[in-house]
């Protein structure tokens, strides 16, 4: 067992062999001038520890509670799969077969422009390694889930419309949402964005959700699950608050369970990073959504164009783009409140390879650096996003794979005692997540997932 020495005597304690010739056991002798600390006395086998303050239960009651309150505002990150991407349809395109219809015409891009996977790889800048698998994966997502989550859009790229022209495509949109839940069509997640609070359109924001939801009731009797609602430009926690009142209203007007309504906020505005005192605004717009708020989404455009960035440098990988990003990410870390990258505006004007091939590598490279900064998730606005969504996401789930599931593995056989020291517990905790991300997404097979105490 080991001491703590010190080089200078502290007040009130005996030196080291002053006094007693050195003779206190368990401690070192000798006058050198150490510290003759009484730490522990031996009982046979046994160790009994001197304390000098009589109890500090009290402070461990306190520890304890400001722990529970931590814990409380931040339990962790959220449970259950998170879309790789969200795609955004104009409420009135949207039909029961919008879902499939993306994923054919993505299909159709995919053989068209990269038969093999000799072009696949040069179209994505793969490593021809991995581009034939990468390829083969992605054509079996184009096929079987081209979209995780889709938002029918009745704001921006929607537009402002008549009450009558709005009504009747909300009537048009739930008979789309019927008939695609009745055939099992309707992706693992899908919603509604309705306009915003910020510009005059809360009125329409709330009569299009009330009508959406009254109307599906009446159809199906019953709300089909993944449903989510897009609150957007969020200026004001107080803004929060009051649609998470309106909600509340909603649902007791309808019958549904209190709290079943849940959403998430655009962060795409100066004002939901830093409020007009200078205050860091989105714990505070985190508080206003009483537990209903499920994400945060990045609005690239509106943000930049706040900012002020000439129209040529409004882009989702400038860094201005980082900032507010890398505050999300403090602000919500482990309060399962998950974040959303933006979108990439740059679509193929025609089916030519020059065109196609050009949109691909913008949309690759963005979507890229969202995944280096921890953002796994992001929007897609046209078919063609969809290879090169699911081309960049597989490719960074698979390079280097053998590797994170062998320092998954050897991170248990050290904890077991069988190897020598390696990660962190919180750096295996990332590696399992990166895991268990590719196999949600379709790019790894359940398979080849070590065992982890950590997941």
């Amino acid at each position: 067992m080991f001491y703590p020495s010190y080089s200078r005597p502290l007040s009130g304690f005996p030196r080291d062999g002053a006094g007693d010739g050195g003779s206190r056991r368990g401690v070192r002798g000798g006058g050198d001038g150490l510290l003759a600390f009484p730490i522990a006395a031996q009982l046979g086998d046994h160790w009994r520890v001197n304390l000098s303050v009589s109890s500090f239960d009290d402070l461990s009651a306190r520890i304890a509670a400001v722990r529970a309150e931590h814990d409380e505002r931040r339990p962790g990150p959220a449970d259950g799969r998170q879309p790789v991407h969200t795609v955004y349809v104009p409420a009135d395109r949207f039909s029961r077969s919008t879902p499939a219809d993306f994923g054919a015409e993505a299909l159709r891009l995919l053989n068209t422009h990269t038969p093999g996977a000799g072009s696949f790889g040069a179209a994505f800048g793969l490593d021809p390694e991995i581009a034939g698998l990468v390829r083969e994966r992605v054509a079996a997502k184009l096929a079987s889930e081209p979209v995780e989550d889709v938002r029918i859009d009745f704001e921006d790229g929607y537009g402002v419309r008549g009450d009558e022209e709005e009504d009747a495509h909300v009537a048009q949109v739930v008979e789309a949402v019927a008939a695609a839940y009745q055939v099992k069509g309707l992706p693992h997640y899908w919603g509604l964005r309705v306009k915003s609070f910020a510009d005059g359109g809360h009125d329409r924001a709330m009569r299009t959700l009330d009508g959406f939801l009254t109307a599906l009731r009446d159809r199906l009797g019953r709300l089909p699950g993944g449903f989510t609602i897009t609150f957007p430009k969020v200026v004001a926690a107080e803004h929060v608050a009051l649609f998470v009142e309106y909600l509340e209203r909603l649902e007791t007007a309808l019958g549904l369970p209190s709290g079943i309504l849940r959403f998430e906020i655009q962060v795409e505005t100066t004002g939901a990073v830093i409020d007009p005192e200078g205050r860091f605004a989105l714990p505070r717009i985190a508080a206003a959504a009483g537990g209903r708020l499920t994400a945060a989404h990045f609005g690239v455009f509106d943000y930049t164009a706040e900012l002020g960035l000439p129209p040529d440098e409004q882009r989702l990988d400038h860094p201005a783009c980082d900032y507010a990003r890398h505050a999300m990410q403090v602000a919500f870390a482990g309060t399962g409140v998950r974040l959303s990258d933006g979108s990439t505006n740059v679509i193929p004007r025609n089916d030519g390879p020059d065109e196609v091939n050009a949109a691909w590598s913008v949309h690759a490279a963005h979507v890229r650096h969202s995944l280096r900064h921890g953002f796994y998730q992001g929007w897609d606005l046209h078919p063609a996003h969809l290879p090169s969504r699911y081309a960049a996401v597989y490719a960074f789930h698979l390079t280097g794979v053998d590797d994170v599931i062998g320092r998954v593995r050897a991170w248990h056989e050290q904890a077991a005692g069988r190897a020598g020291v390696l990660d962190e517990p919180a750096t295996v905790k990332a590696l399992v997540a990166r895991l268990r991300r590719a196999v949600d997404c379709g790019a790894l097979d359940e398979s080849v997932l070590p065992a982890s105490r950590l997941s």
